[in-house]
């Protein structure tokens, strides 16, 4: 089974930019594809392009089994599509955005998982939080506090990208991890 590519990572490190990027750098490749999450946040909030649905639409389709995975974080609902199923089965390895809290049960669900941990130091994360002007500084602190409790899993598997410098750096690593485990 092709791989499924599960990019976790704490608030500001980065990890939305990074995957728009490395989706952009290798978007001709026939063997990984991206898959996008459902949230239950409008489309219009965060950098991630993804599929906004309300809280009942949500509801109904992991109720009718059309999500492969799904949690809840920050008061949002998050899935990802049944679809990486069907593409899995074809042949591609398949990118998701994924959550460091629901790693675990990932992992038992796809044995190709292979997580990989964009991270970056406490004060780089505290400063991009703070630019993002979403948050208070109250909860910034929270979240960066999160951050030292909620650590990925020991996985057999893990990459760990730091970002850190200039984001070209972290897109050429991310790029380079999918297409080097992707061809594997």
């Amino acid at each position: 089974m092709p791989p499924l590519f599960y990019i976790i990572g704490p608030s500001g490190a980065g990890k939305d930019t990074l995957i728009a990027g490395a989706r952009r750098r290798i978007a001709t490749s026939e063997k990984l594809l991206f898959a996008h999450r459902y949230i239950t946040r409008p489309a219009d909030t965060g950098s991630e392009n993804h599929i906004a649905l309300e809280l009942n639409d949500f509801a109904a389709r992991a109720t009718a089994g059309l999500f492969a995975l799904d949690w809840e974080s920050h008061d949002f609902r998050y899935g990802i599509g049944i679809e990486i199923r069907h593409w899995m089965a074809a042949g591609f390895a398949v990118a998701v955005n994924g959550s460091r809290g629901y790693l675990e049960t990932a992992a038992q669900r796809f044995p190709s998982l292979v997580p990989i941990l964009v991270t970056a130091s406490i004060p780089v994360l505290a400063k991009r939080l703070a630019a993002r002007g979403r948050e208070s500084a109250e909860a910034i602190q929270a979240r960066l506090e999160r951050n030292n409790i909620v650590a990925p899993a020991i996985h057999p598997a893990l990459h760990i990208i730091e970002n850190e410098k200039n984001v070209e750096d972290g897109i050429a690593a991310l790029s380079r991890t999918l297409t080097m485990q992707s061809d594997a």
